[in-house]
């Protein structure tokens, strides 16, 4: 890595709030690098045993195809969220992506625009992607456990989870992400269908519907609790770690 990478890498680790740069214990000559030789700075881990989640019957969504569940999402009024909403929040990004972040519901910014992660914890979001060598629409999806702003910004109740859960499965089917990344507690709940902390949920691989997924703290959270930022830090590296694992057994020949 060239002296101008590593002056670009630690600016955004500064931005996360991770500063110098973080190292793992076990590694402590080791630097944490980005994109392709992060694996070389990191301990081997082996993955825990994957737990498999529950999801929900997709029902009148199943088999649509990108235009006709946008759609569909657009005129949604399955749940109370929809009599309050600007916009709906669909999701964004690269339809094909390798990794999908998903994060709970919009916010005020999202409501207003309509795209997911647009204000202060996005922009956060977009720091914690660029330290890791990945951005916003290449490569990567960005969706939500609801696609409509709960009033307030408070958690989605279940019952609106639930009814927004056959869209969230339909772009899961569509996109067919090698990683899951659940982004704060709602998300993994509903994604993992089992009530659990975000500190016994990390540092290992789970699965939704057989696609490897972990969970880190919500941007949002990080800003308000600066001292776990260097925890999401370490997620972050377990996270292009397990990409890299996935990667390297799809190329193994069989």
């Amino acid at each position: 890595m060239t002296d101008g990478q590593n002056m670009h890498r630690d600016e955004l680790l500064k931005e996360i709030g991770i500063s110098p740069v973080w190292r793992l214990r076990d590694a402590p000559q080791a630097e944490i690098a980005v994109a392709a030789d992060t694996a070389a700075a990191l301990t081997a881990r082996e993955p825990a045993a994957p737990v498999v989640a529950r999801g929900g019957d997709p029902g009148p969504v199943a088999g649509m195809d990108w235009p006709a569940l946008k759609a569909c999402v657009a005129d949604c009024t399955a749940c109370v969220l929809h009599q309050k909403r600007n916009k709906t929040v669909f999701g964004v990004g690269d339809e094909n992506a390798d990794w999908l972040f998903v994060g709970e519901g919009p916010g005020a910014d999202e409501d207003a625009q309509g795209e997911p992660f647009v204000g202060q914890a996005g922009r956060l979001l977009d720091n914690m992607l660029a330290a890791i060598a990945l951005k916003r629409g290449a490569n990567v999806y960005i969706a939500n456990i609801v696609k409509c702003r709960p009033p307030g910004n408070r958690n989605p109740q279940p019952e609106e989870a639930e009814a927004c859960s056959g869209y969230l499965q339909r772009q899961i089917e569509l996109i067919q992400p090698k990683l899951i990344i659940a982004l704060g507690k709602v998300a993994a709940v509903n994604l993992l269908g089992r009530d659990a902390s975000i500190a016994s949920l990390r540092g290992q691989q789970h699965a939704y519907r057989g696609i490897p997924l972990l969970v880190t703290y919500h941007p949002a959270y990080l800003l308000r609790t600066l001292s776990d930022k260097s925890k999401a830090w370490e997620d972050l590296c377990f996270a292009v770690e397990t990409m890299q694992r996935l990667q390297s057994a799809a190329l193994a020949p069989i």
